[in-house]
């Protein structure tokens, strides 16, 4: 009985091991394929889309026309104001809006009392001035006849006392007279004689004085007779006059209406040529300079036809860049080169394309308002089969109305999305249906 409990086999147990560690194996299992799902997988978000509402677009290399298109309108080669340069009260408007002028041409007549009253004020001056001048002439012209009497008596009372002295001289010396006598008629020579020098220098420089004096009132006077001609010509001035030959494009005054000096009234358009003035975007402000070329068209009916209409380029060139940004817009003039538009018009707009560079070949994607979205910095790729497509990284260089020029991340050949991406937000995949 014992031997038998002693030799009894004990059945070994096979699952023990299974339900031991089998729920680790099958973590480890799913720890597993979760890492290679991460590291392997394709988690890009995705959404579908319908063909329909894509542009498709092909990558090429071609020729870039490095051009910039921009509206541009007519405008006279000169628009010279029209400014008073004296003040009024506006009495008379000669010529009306619209009307051709000739250089010098009165346009408006001015009225200031005050320029009168400076007028009058400035020539009663000139008349007392003058009036003043000449009774300084006629009391000079006295003292003078004045000092040549005084000098002629000193002259000839010297002569005489000279003459006594000598007389007296010969009778000193034959004992005729007394020493006192004779010394005292010496001194009375040597005193004339030293008056009459004395006086001559006195009458010389009161000459020169007086001829000092007289150049002065001259000048005094040759201003003041200049000062009366310059307010008389500001009087002149309130007849406002066209500085050019033209067209009066604008006058803006009525009667009765006070003007200051320098007021802008009016503008005279010089039609003996025409300009291009355009609005440029400011990302072209420093490649824009004067001398580059551009050109328009323009339909026109064709002379010797039978009435129908053709195109027609003309070129022009840009003649000066203004500096200045407003709204984001610089401005540019542009000079017809060559031939003109037939009945050219202020005021009519061209389509101009300003050539900033040489063609160049270059991978190229047309224009599309993907761009507003990305700013060019990425773009949706269709995979070979076209079921889907890819978000990939680019860099766009330069852009002309019709193309973006692709410096990385295309290839010719390749298809692109290129209409809005404003739906899809985020996503990097689209599955197109």
């Amino acid at each position: 009985m014992q031997t038998d409990k002693m030799d009894r086999i004990i059945e070994k147990k096979h699952g023990f091991w299974l339900k031991k560690y089998g729920l680790y194996a099958a973590m480890g299992a799913l720890l597993l394929a979760m890492i290679c799902w991460i590291l392997f997988g394709n988690h890009a978000s995705t959404v579908r889309v319908e063909k329909d509402q894509l542009t498709v677009s092909e990558v090429q290399k071609a020729e870039f026309k490095d051009y910039v298109r921009t509206s541009g309108r007519v405008i006279p080669i000169q628009v010279v104001q029209v400014s008073p340069e004296e003040g009024g009260i506006v009495v008379e408007k000669v010529v009306e809006e619209g009307s051709m002028v000739r250089k010098g041409d009165i346009i408006v007549r001015l009225s200031n009392s005050n320029l009168d009253l400076q007028i009058l004020n400035a020539e009663a001056e000139l008349a007392e001035k003058q009036n003043l001048l000449r009774n300084t002439q006629v009391a000079m012209q006295q003292d003078r006849l004045n000092n040549q009497t005084e000098q002629a008596q000193l002259d000839m009372d010297t002569q005489r006392k000279q003459r006594t002295f000598e007389q007296n001289r010969r009778l000193y010396q034959e004992k005729l007279i007394s020493r006192e006598s004779y010394l005292q008629s010496q001194e009375d020579w040597q005193l004339a004689s030293k008056k009459r020098s004395l006086v001559t220098k006195r009458l010389k420089q009161d000459s020169l004085y007086r001829t000092v004096q007289m150049d002065q009132m001259e000048d005094n006077l040759g201003a003041m007779r200049r000062n009366v001609l310059l307010v008389r010509q500001r009087k002149d001035k309130l007849c406002v006059r066209s500085a050019i030959d033209g067209e009066l494009g604008l006058l803006d005054v009525e009667l009765g209406q006070s003007v200051q000096p320098g007021q802008k009234i009016g503008q005279i358009n010089d039609l003996s040529d025409y300009k291009v003035q355009a609005e440029i975007d400011e990302h072209y402000i420093d490649r824009v300079r004067q001398g580059l070329n551009a050109t328009f068209t323009r339909g026109e009916r064709l002379r010797d036809g039978d009435g129908t209409s053709g195109i027609k380029q003309y070129q022009l060139q840009v003649r000066k860049v203004y500096p200045e940004v407003r709204q984001g817009k610089f401005r540019c003039d542009f000079v017809f080169r060559g031939n003109r538009p037939e009945q050219l018009r202020s005021g009519q707009t061209f389509y101009i394309d300003l050539e900033l560079g040489l063609p160049e070949q270059a991978v190229l994607i047309p224009r599309g308002t993907f761009f507003q979205t990305t700013g060019g910095q990425w773009i949706f790729v269709l995979s070979a089969d076209g079921q889907k497509a890819y978000r990939r990284n680019i860099r766009i260089g330069r852009q002309n109305p019709q193309y973006y020029e692709v410096l990385e991340g295309l290839e010719p050949g390749e298809r692109v999305v290129t209409s809005g991406y404003e739906a899809f937000k985020d996503n990097e995949v689209l599955v197109i249906k």
